[in-house]
């Protein structure tokens, strides 16, 4: 029987299911230090491989759910690849929000590697998002030389940073018109899709919550870490406006003991961002505080006396884009005024966005549309998707090669363009 790719069938998500590395109680991460990861090794502990009654209760969770769009691949009947996308909107600069592919947990059978079946996937999931609506593909990558091959660049930077309590002096600021509280899991859940509903409208690269995102939040201990404890910062008027998931694990070693991980966190004003980290950074019977995925440009740095003070210990990128139909992803955002023509080339997977598009905006609303004619520069899909939130240097691109200019200062225009303030961030991969 031929190699077939296509659904699962719900009879065969086991054997789906089967495949992926977090199901076996596999390595999901090349080994490096993960940035998204807070305790003082590279990673987690692996988990132990899926139970019958676990994989019985994610056929149940994931099947019907209509934002989970699984595909595999299959040979001579037998599931040898598997992958999923799920659908998000992700904001972009300007404030809106666009839908979004978002492929997550991908896996070939090592014995079934090299043979076309993670491209087959890969084009199966771009066809189905198109079809969709969705003319954008993201992921987060579990090693950073496989995705760039498939037009997926790196849009998104995450940290962990440290800080020693003695050294986490604020400068003067206004006092806090909010007030503090310390709340259970069941407050945490309830606060949390409020919080990251106004976080999200905001901040560009921020995604639509996952569904049951924050439903196992709780206040058991997690092994030997201790339970996860929950700071709520209130409005003057009572709404919840920020909120932080942290733990204090004693540690294993003298030099890890008093460790505070602060494992999410997210205000809506800086008000509500000040006063909870003032707090995090001063608990009792702590020495050290810990925060991980976090973005890249954290405004906590200039909140300090001591810039120095915040120590970035790990980095590395986290969202990749792909742009499936450009003028419809260009077309979505907002700019800096201007305009530029540009020109794609050698897209296999996406045919359709090869051509030259010229892109203008007036600073509130731009256009897309098919030229002819020579472009003012040649952009690689995989750096248009690096592009596309705002976050990365056309300079640094053009310098690397993924960018050819054709007109003298297009490289400049399209940095100008496309770049935002903040910088973009998500706070939590897929």
């Amino acid at each position: 029987m031929a190699a077939d790719v296509r659904p699962p069938r719900r009879d065969e998500m086991h054997a789906y299911y089967r495949v992926l590395p977090y199901a076996n109680g596999l390595p999901q991460w090349e080994p490096a230090d993960a940035a998204w990861h807070g305790g003082p090794e590279p990673w987690p502990p692996q988990r132990a491989p899926a139970t019958a009654e676990q994989l019985d209760r994610w056929v149940e969770e994931d099947f019907d759910d209509p934002r989970f769009h699984p595909v595999a691949a299959f040979d001579s009947g037998a599931c040898v690849g598997a992958s999923a996308a799920l659908s998000f909107e992700v904001t972009v600069p300007g404030g809106g929000a666009v839908p979004m592919a978002g492929v997550t947990s991908t896996a070939v059978l090592a014995t079934h590697r090299r043979r076309g079946h993670l491209r087959r996937m890969m084009q199966a999931m771009f066809d189905a998002a198109l079809d969709r609506g969705e003319p954008l593909a993201m992921l987060s990558a579990s090693e950073g030389g496989i995705y760039g091959r498939y037009g997926y660049g790196p849009a998104t930077y995450r940290t962990r940073w440290e800080i020693d309590r003695g050294e986490a002096a604020f400068l003067p600021a206004p006092p806090d018109p909010g007030s503090l509280e310390l709340v259970d899991a069941a407050r945490a859940r309830e606060c949390w899709p409020v919080v990251h509903a106004r976080v999200r409208a905001a901040r560009v690269g921020e995604l639509s919550a996952i569904r049951g995102r924050w439903d196992r939040l709780t206040d058991q201990p997690d092994g030997t870490n201790g339970p996860l404890r929950y700071l709520l910062h209130r409005s003057p008027s009572g709404e919840a406006d920020g909120i932080a998931n942290f733990r204090l694990p004693w540690g294993s070693t003298t030099a890890e003991a008093g460790t505070l991980v602060v494992e999410a966190l997210e205000a809506a004003d800086p008000a509500a961002y000040r006063a909870l980290w003032t707090l995090l950074l001063d608990f009792d019977l702590t020495r050290k505080v810990v925060a991980h995925t976090r973005p890249r440009d954290e405004p906590l740095r200039w909140m300090l006396a001591n810039p120095r003070a915040m120590r970035v210990t790990r980095q590395s990128d986290n969202l990749w884009a792909r742009l499936l139909d450009v003028p419809g992803s260009l077309s979505q955002r907002a700019y800096s005024a201007g305009e530029l023509t540009i020109a794609v080339d050698g897209d296999r997977m996406c045919p359709a966005n090869n051509g030259t598009w010229r892109l203008r905006s007036d600073g509130v609303s731009s256009s897309c549309a098919a030229v002819e004619g020579p472009a003012d520069l040649t952009v690689s899909p995989a750096a248009l998707g690096s592009l596309y939130l705002g976050g990365m240097s056309a300079h640094h691109l053009a310098y690397a090669g993924r960018i050819t200019p054709h007109a003298e200062g297009a490289v400049a225009r399209l940095d100008r363009m496309f770049r935002t303030d903040p910088e973009p961030h998500n706070s939590f991969a897929f």
